[in-house]
């Protein structure tokens, strides 16, 4: 079995992607990662940013506090470390947790380029990679090689994740990119995006609380660029996003219809949904809360397809 369908099959078709956890003290963190363990979520994925938790180190804290949960960086930016120090932390988790480490690269975006410039991303990714396959890493290898995926949007970065990588993971997309990139990836690929979420089925308070999410993205050049290239002009980017914009990005509603918005992607060609809850309140609970709602539809059986 090729190193992206073992994944795929590894990690099951639903797990969570929790900004939340890079924000609040470790040990919360670590009871919110056995929570989602427990619940039977797949896969946690987690993100980094210039103003919060070192994303290696963050990682094996979560994988020490839980025992089976697969821990993928969703993604660590290449800005933040050099390949060679990279290398080692993803062979080090890979070695002491086995089968559970996914390391998750990406450019991220020009605002998070640490002073290091942001320029040909594309070509510092691929020139990131041959770094990795060259380095010079000494220390006990795992006997299951760490899976490599690649954060990618745009057609050119997609086409590096599927010949440099086990596959790629998307952020704020709609199943129609989903759809696409799967067509441009070929079957064998894993493929993972990212999928907001509210539970609430009350339209107004869903779409105020949806709304915050996405204007603080409409603030990065690379998501304007990569939703005008999805269709949606000035009427949709402004004043926080119109409702279409809102309505295609995040899933809102009860269990059944955020569940409907997983299928979707799922029958789109994805292989692992990362559900992002959002929420306006502070720490892990109501995210968790989120995720305890919608475990007996999306994960019944401890990842069964929905």
């Amino acid at each position: 079995m090729s190193t992206s369908r073992e994944l795929a099959a590894r990690i099951g078709p639903v797990g969570v992607w929790l900004s939340v956890l890079a924000e609040v003290p470790a040990a919360e963190a670590a009871n919110a990662a056995r929570v989602v363990e427990d619940l039977g979520y797949g896969a946690l994925w987690i993100g980094e940013s210039p103003a919060h938790k070192e994303i290696f180190t963050h990682a094996a804290l979560l994988l020490g506090a839980t025992t089976r949960l697969p821990v993928a960086t969703g993604v660590a930016t290449i800005w933040a470390r050099d390949a060679i120090a990279a290398e080692a932390a993803s062979q080090t988790l890979g070695e002491a947790f086995p089968g559970r480490f996914v390391l998750g690269l990406g450019t991220s975006h020009a605002e998070a380029g640490r002073g290091h410039g942001h320029d040909r991303p594309l070509t510092a990714l691929r020139e990131y990679l041959d770094q990795l396959d060259a380095g010079p890493y000494r220390g006990p290898r795992p006997d299951r090689p760490v899976p490599r995926v690649l954060a990618a949007l745009r057609p050119r970065m997609q086409d590096l994740a599927r010949d440099r990588s086990a596959g790629m993971h998307s952020f704020f997309v709609p199943p129609a990119h989903t759809a696409a990139a799967r067509e441009r990836l070929g079957p064998g690929p894993l493929l993972v995006p990212e999928q907001a979420v509210v539970v609430d089925p009350d339209p107004h308070r869903a779409r105020a609380i949806a709304r915050e999410h996405i204007a603080s993205r409409l603030a990065l050049r690379n998501y304007v660029n990569h939703l005008r290239a999805l269709g949606f002009g000035d009427d949709d980017l402004d004043g926080g996003g119109s409702d279409r914009l809102v309505d295609t990005l995040v899933a809102w509603g009860d269990a059944p219809q955020v569940a409907a918005r997983v299928r979707e992607h799922l029958d789109a060609g994805a292989d692992h949904v990362a559900l992002h809850p959002l929420t306006r309140s502070h720490g892990t609970e109501p995210v968790l809360d989120q995720l305890r709602t919608l475990a007996p539809t999306l994960v019944p059986h401890g990842g069964t397809t929905p």
